[in-house]
């Protein structure tokens, strides 16, 4: 028997996310997921998520619409993704998504294994 979950983006529920920035909008996906964890974050311009270490995740952050900026590791490296842009970091960089372009951006973060509460927040 096979299974799947479809998501139109005309159809996405946004909801406001649990900390961090409460102007950015969060589509959760991952209920549909057995063996990882994934969400699409709508970030409006000069939105920053919550800057965090996850110890056991390996997350994967794709930029759906606009330019998304990740902060990246103790020297805080901001490094760019313009849409259609991909990047993969590993499980004890330290990591912010921030949006520091003047448009809304959308990415989507996919990660795994599936653990939740394995994740540090450092100080922005």
């Amino acid at each position: 028997m096979a299974g799947y979950t479809v998501f139109r983006s005309d159809e996405l529920e946004w909801a406001t996310p649990s900390g961090g920035n409460q102007e950015r909008g969060i589509a959760r996906l991952s209920d549909a997921f057995r063996n990882m964890r994934a969400n699409i974050w709508r970030m409006p311009p000069a939105a920053r998520g919550r800057r965090h270490r996850e110890h056991a995740q390996e997350e994967l952050f794709v930029a759906l619409k606009g330019t998304a900026t990740l902060v990246l590791g103790e020297e805080r490296e901001a490094v760019e993704l313009p849409e259609g842009s991909l990047a993969v970091v590993q499980p004890g960089t330290a990591l912010q998504l921030a949006n520091e372009s003047d448009a809304d951006a959308t990415v989507l973060i996919v990660g795994a294994p599936p653990v939740e509460g394995e994740a540090e927040y450092l100080p922005d």
